[in-house]
């Protein structure tokens, strides 16, 4: 897949897109990032990328021409799914990185200021949110996005059952995990976890995670598939009996 960012801070990515699993698997090929600057399509004497909105109000706004003529240098056949990050956007959740990580090449542009010039945006596919809340700059959430979706490309990651397992995965928190030593400062990992039955763990896990998510997200599950055995569970849970 294919990467290209448009930020008037590239320099923030550079740790970010070359460490880790991001780094490895653009050094192996599977992932390809270009960062562009926005100032440097910039107009104006000064590189300005910003200008003050019509109608008055607080803040600066992003002029469209340099947003508009770099997105005509980088994607002039519109090849690149083309997502603004915007507050006001969808928000990202696990279905939608699955989507986006199907595609061959994506375009993220980084908003910034009091927002971004309408008629820039014109140009985008879609807007994502990474949640209701406001950032200062739109890099955070293009990073955030980034290796999420990157999380669902075949060999990424070192174990390709890391993404199936995870939090929201199958739309239930994840369970709890423990590694050596069995027991440390009185605290011993659950038995069921040291005997080696693999159904039994698996159970344990399922209802492991059925409980944070009834404890933490309740909402989550409304939307999840729950079998005979996981309602008995929730129920004998809602009674006080587990």
């Amino acid at each position: 897949m294919r990467i290209d960012v448009l930020t008037i801070f590239p320099e923030m990515f550079q740790g970010v897109l070359g460490g880790s699993m991001l780094g490895r698997a653009a050094e192996a090929g599977i992932l390809e990032f270009h960062l562009h600057n926005i100032r440097d399509w910039s107009a104006n004497k000064h590189h300005n990328t910003d200008d003050y909105p019509f109608g008055g109000g607080a803040g600066m706004v992003m002029l469209a021409q340099p947003i508009w003529d770099c997105i005509e240098a980088v994607d002039p056949a519109h090849e690149a799914l083309r997502i603004a990050l915007l507050p006001r956007g969808k928000q990202l959740s696990v279905p939608l990185a699955r989507e986006l990580s199907e595609k061959d090449r994506l375009l993220l542009l980084c908003g910034h200021y009091e927002g971004i010039d309408e008629r820039a945006l014109s140009l985008m596919d879609m807007e994502i949110s990474i949640g209701d809340y406001v950032l200062t700059r739109g890099e955070l959430p293009a990073m955030v996005l980034i290796d999420c979706v990157s999380r669902f490309i075949p060999g990424v990651l070192g174990c390709e059952e890391s993404a199936e397992e995870e939090s929201f995965s199958d739309g239930l928190l994840e369970y709890p995990q423990y590694t050596r030593p069995a027991e440390y400062r009185g605290m011993a990992v659950p038995e069921v976890l040291r005997n080696g039955n693999h159904a039994h763990i698996a159970r344990w896990r399922r209802n492991m995670s059925l409980r944070y998510t009834w404890e933490r997200r309740p909402e989550l599950l409304e939307g999840a598939a729950l079998d005979k055995k996981d309602r008995a569970f929730l129920a004998a849970l809602q009674n006080g009996e587990e």
